[in-house]
């Protein structure tokens, strides 16, 4: 699979025009079949909310819970980058419980490095967290955390102004030391002017194709995802969510009619061990 991606190429790889690949994953299988298929970044998103544990969106989800999949998506990975979001309320109250958080990532999660979410407002979190020796990931635009004063899940930065704020606060968080952005639904014009306009990668959902790189939500681009809402920006690369539907539904016809298990799938046992028997 090749060396392990490290950030530095991340950058050069940007000035080289290379496009770059980030995707969420949150458990073992996944995250050993998309490293193995050559993505640079895995993210372990707290979508893990809504996409795998039932929540209605991402805020109940706990520290603990997120080091539980980020341990396990790191066992997986031995080539790309491991990315743990920090869940709300884990970076929001003091700048001292957001650096041990964060380091509770690398530590005992195994991840390289942590993803934020904000602008301003996180700035000196940022800083506090990189002068501790753990990179981080930005993220602007639509942030999921915030979203209700955002006014709900909807694209940012069409007007000048709001525009002129998201590439403000993406050279905040490049001077605090973020090693990568993300940039989500935001205007595709608007992207390219923030990713030109940094020296450090990012990564667009939803925001065109001007960035350095793209991310997706695994689950999305795999048709796994629930409840039939498909946002704007994902693009399904197959319908696995049918296979699995089509595949436990032979099962279960199989069995029911008496044809599963065959002998082939039996053991067996000697006539005479089964007289004593």
């Amino acid at each position: 699979m090749g060396d392990k991606v490290d950030l530095s190429s991340l950058v050069v790889r940007k000035g080289a025009g290379e496009k770059l690949t980030m995707i969420t994953a949150y458990d073992y299988p996944f995250a050993r079949l998309v490293d193995e298929a050559g993505i640079d970044l895995i993210l372990v998103g707290d979508s893990v909310g809504n996409v795998v544990l039932g929540y209605p969106d991402t805020l109940p989800v706990t520290m603990d819970e997120m080091l539980h999949h980020t341990r396990a998506v790191s066992r997986g990975v031995s080539r790309g980058l491991v990315i743990g979001d920090m869940p709300f309320m884990s970076y929001n109250v003091t700048v001292p419980e957001a650096i041990i958080n964060a380091g509770r990532f690398v530590k005992e999660a195994g991840a390289d490095l942590i993803k934020l979410e904000g602008g301003e407002a996180v700035v000196d979190t940022v800083a506090a967290i990189v002068r501790a020796g753990i990179p981080v990931c930005g993220h602007l635009g639509l942030t999921p955390q915030t979203a209700t004063q955002l006014g709900g899940y909807r694209v940012q930065g069409r007007t000048a102004a709001v525009a002129q704020k998201i590439l403000a606060d993406a050279l905040r968080l490049e001077e605090a030391g973020i090693s990568a952005l993300v940039l989500e639904c935001v205007p595709d014009r608007v992207a390219e002017r923030i990713t030109a306009s940094v020296r450090i990668p990012t990564f667009g959902i939803g925001a065109g194709p001007a960035c350095d790189g793209q991310v997706l939500v695994l689950h999305d681009l795999l048709g796994l995802g629930g409840g039939g809402f498909q946002p704007r920006f994902v693009k399904r690369f197959g319908e696995v969510g049918e296979a699995v539907r089509t595949a436990v539904s032979a099962y279960r016809d199989e069995v029911v009619a008496g044809t599963f298990p065959a002998s082939e799938h039996t053991f067996t046992m000697a006539d005479d061990e089964f007289e004593k028997l």
